[in-house]
Formats: C-alpha cells, sequence, structure tokens
C-alpha cells in the first residue's frame, strides 16, 4: 500500500475557537422488514462465501423507504431543529451529503429547492457533498466546523440522506443497506440539551486504495487515531465509546480492533436492528446511545468513518444537559477529563 495522504494535524494550527454539534437527529425508511425478505439474500450470500447465519454477521431488520430522498432529508433536519431549539431563520448554511444524487445538473436545483422548502432553510446558503461514499456525513461535519471555525457561517445544518434504488444489491458483502437521513447542527455555541464540543478531527487516505474492490484499511484508521489523539492529548482507551458504521458484525469488529480500540469501546447493538444507513451510522449510533443513557457527561466519543482508501474521525465530548452556553473549560483541563 502507497503511503497514505493525512490532513494536517490540528495541532500544527493556530488555535481555533471552540465549534459544537448539537442536536443529532436521524429518520430510518417507514418501511421495516426482516433480512429474510432482500431479493436473492440466500443466493447473494452464496456468492459471497458467507455461510448463511444472520447472528455471526448481524442480520436483522432492513428499512426500505418509499418516500423521496429531499423528503427523508428534511423529516431529519425538521428533528435536529427541534432538539436545538432553532428556528430554520437561525440557519445560514445547510451541507446536504449523498451517496447518489439523483438525475444531474437540470435536476439538481429542484432538489436542493425542495429540501430547503420542505425545512423553511429558504435563505441559507447551501453546499453538496458526495464522492466520500459512506464517509460523506463526517466529511460534511468537518465541513461545517471549518465554516464556523472560519466565521463564514454561524449555524450550518449538516444532512445526509439516501436509499437503496436497486433491490438486488441491498445486500453487498460488507453490509446490509437500510434507507435514511441523518442530521445535526454546528455552531459555535451548543443548542439544546444534545450538544456536544468538536474536541478534535482527522482524515487519511490513500487514493490507490480508493476502489470498491480494495478493503478497509486498518492502516488509515491507526493514523486517523494518532492525529485525533495527539491532538486532544490523550489516549485510546480515554476514548468512551467508537460510533462506527453499521457493517457486518466480524467485519467491525476486526477492523476497529485492528485499529487499536477494544471490544468494549464498539457498539454493534445496531447492526441487526437498523442495518447500514450509508454515511449515517455514526450519528444514529451516536443518538441512540443518547436515548439509552449511555453517554457520559464530559466523555469522549469518537464518530468514525472507513471506505476503501478513506478513514474519517471526529472527536467529540458530551456536555452535560444542564450546563449553559459558555461551558468550555480550559482545553488543558478538558484534556485531563476522562
Amino acid at each position: 500500500m502507497s503511503l497514505p495522504y493525512a490532513s494536517p494535524a490540528a495541532s500544527a494550527l493556530p488555535a481555533a475557537p471552540a465549534v459544537h454539534l448539537s442536536a443529532p437527529a436521524y429518520v430510518l425508511g417507514e418501511l421495516p422488514a426482516d433480512h429474510t425478505t432482500v431479493d436473492g439474500l440466500a443466493e447473494r450470500a452464496r456468492q459471497f462465501g458467507m455461510p448463511p447465519r444472520a447472528a455471526l454477521w448481524g442480520w436483522g431488520t432492513v428499512h426500505r423507504t418509499a418516500k423521496s430522498l429531499e423528503t427523508l432529508a428534511a423529516e431529519s433536519a425538521r428533528a435536529t431543529l427541534d432538539g436545538a431549539g432553532a428556528a430554520p431563520a437561525d440557519v445560514d448554511c445547510l451541507i446536504v451529503c449523498s451517496t447518489r444524487f439523483p438525475g444531474g445538473p437540470r435536476t439538481h436545483g429542484a432538489f436542493v429547492e425542495n429540501v430547503m422548502a420542505a425545512t423553511g432553510l429558504g435563505a441559507a446558503s447551501f453546499t453538496g457533498l458526495t464522492l466520500g461514499r459512506c464517509a460523506n456525513l463526517l466529511a460534511g461535519i468537518r465541513t461545517g466546523q471549518a465554516y464556523v471555525a472560519a466565521g463564514m457561517h454561524r449555524r450550518v445544518m449538516v444532512v445526509t440522506t439516501d436509499r437503496v434504488t436497486d433491490e438486488s444489491v441491498r445486500m453487498e458483502n460488507f453490509a446490509l443497506f437500510s434507507d435514511g437521513a441523518a442530521s445535526c447542527l454546528i455552531s459555535a455555541d451548543p443548542l439544546g440539551p444534545d450538544a456536544y464540543e468538536i474536541v478534535a478531527g482527522a482524515t487519511a487516505q490513500d487514493p490507490a486504495g480508493l476502489d470498491w474492490s480494495n478493503e478497509i484499511s486498518s492502516d488509515l484508521a491507526r493514523e486517523v487515531n494518532r492525529q485525533i489523539l495527539d491532538d486532544a492529548g490523550m489516549k485510546t482507551g480515554d476514548i468512551q465509546g467508537v460510533l462506527h458504521p453499521n457493517l457486518y458484525k466480524p467485519l467491525v469488529v476486526l477492523k476497529e480492533r485492528q485499529a487499536g480500540f477494544t471490544r468494549e469501546q464498539l457498539f454493534l447493538d445496531n447492526i441487526p436492528r437498523v442495518g447500514h444507513c450509508f454515511a449515517a451510522d455514526p450519528l444514529i449510533n451516536l443518538v441512540d446511545r443518547q436515548s439509552a443513557g449511555d453517554l457520559r457527561p464530559r466523555g469522549h466519543y469518537l464518530l468514525a468513518s472507513s471506505v476503501p482508501g478513506v478513514r474519517i474521525g471526529v472527536l467529540l465530548r458530551k456536555l452535560p444537559a444542564t450546563a449553559p452556553a459558555d461551558d468550555t473549560t480550559d482545553t488543558a483541563a478538558r484534556k485531563g477529563e476522562h
């Protein structure tokens, strides 16, 4: 493998103002069904050399939708606005992520118009983000963080939306896919009861490994971890949880343990419950762990996504629900809170 390209460590750059991720939310396809309803599942499993053992792989429920990508995106975005106690007019930028935007240049304008009209974000700037496949959302979050830190925008809505359009590929050799969307607000101040400080983030990539047929790289994951942990002054064991993609259980466990994490730091429950919802998985898992009361105030949690040739990580610090808007203690002190 060629040497990976890694984004510059934040510690090599001037100190940036605090940026927060608030009110994560998601919607799943409204038509849940057992994995046995997936077209050609048994044949696909034979092709992939996978014994038909649902518990081993984490085959469970898939979530299909009859809704458009725009509708899924708008439903999630409205849930984020409600969770943050924010009005659409409070948002001045929208980042929409998708593995595959429908149509082409002649239809993309209507696509954006429909999303913005359905969410009331008609006056916001907008950016479309793709090409990163199931790492799109974390790329969008890092883009929103950069916008806010640079003073370009005050509050950025980041939303990812995807659905399977060809049922014959709902099962792949790495995951069972579900339809859905996820979103959050990126801003200087925390908003609402579910808010997180963005402590650090990093990207590493190997252009020679980007082809779909390549394996996910643990080397890239270790490089991202190194950058993030060096910048935060932390060790791998100081991270309370990893919010990773909902790929097949053996694949997740293998790759994340090779990256340096323990089995206890992973969250596998949503693999059979949700399936792989494209780029949305890290936020879906964050929301569900928060709803279950599994997140510690001031605990550190890593949003992580890997696709062939790319790894992106965003380290969050959970803010207490009752914390005032200025609950941002000294950076050195934060590094000692584990």
